[in-house]
């Protein structure tokens, strides 16, 4: 089992975060072999910002996403940037909220992730929990329990049971179960 995953969008979406996360929880909570990668540009807000994580049940020979099998994105830029770059029969999931893309498709996952943070959580921010639920629920890359404890101990102190809901979220989204 391998998986390449990149996440991409805008810097302050919390993309890097929600890579670090995916990994953590391979790594630490479900005993696998894991590399995370980011890359962002000059402005900590606003600029092109990347995570890229794979995950193996073997070592990783190469840190860095070739093909990826899985792309999140949450920007316009990210999407026209790296759509292109997905395996056949990769899974894309976009935030439709800020990205316009071709028809959904067993391919291609739109879903307002940011209006979903507003409206059931009353906190934008945690979009990119709400994606990275999505995402464990697409992906089945970690455990559902495993990312819930990633982000547990990853998040800003105090927001634990809010990111908790946030993930909750996106994965009872993806897995039908909300």
């Amino acid at each position: 089992m391998k998986k390449q995953i990149r996440l991409a969008g805008t810097g302050g979406q919390g993309q890097i975060l929600a890579g670090v996360i995916l990994a953590e929880a391979a790594v630490i909570h479900d005993g696998l072999y894991a590399t995370q990668t980011q890359s962002y540009g000059p402005e900590s807000r606003g600029g092109a910002s990347r995570a890229e994580v794979i995950i193996s049940d073997q070592p990783i020979d190469y840190p860095k996403v070739i093909e990826a099998d899985f792309l999140f994105c949450m920007s316009q830029a990210a999407y026209d940037r790296y759509a292109e770059e997905v395996t056949e029969g990769g899974i894309i999931l976009v935030d439709s909220t800020l990205v316009h893309a071709e028809s959904p498709s067993d391919h291609l996952i739109a879903t307002p992730i940011t209006r979903m943070a507003e409206e059931n959580l009353g906190r934008v921010i945690v979009a990119n929990v709400v994606g990275l639920g999505m995402l464990v629920g697409v992906s089945a890359a970690v455990s559902e329990a495993a990312a819930r404890k990633a982000v547990a101990h990853r998040v800003p102190r105090g927001t634990e049971k809010l990111n908790l809901r946030a993930f909750d979220l996106g994965f009872s989204t993806a897995t039908g179960r909300g």
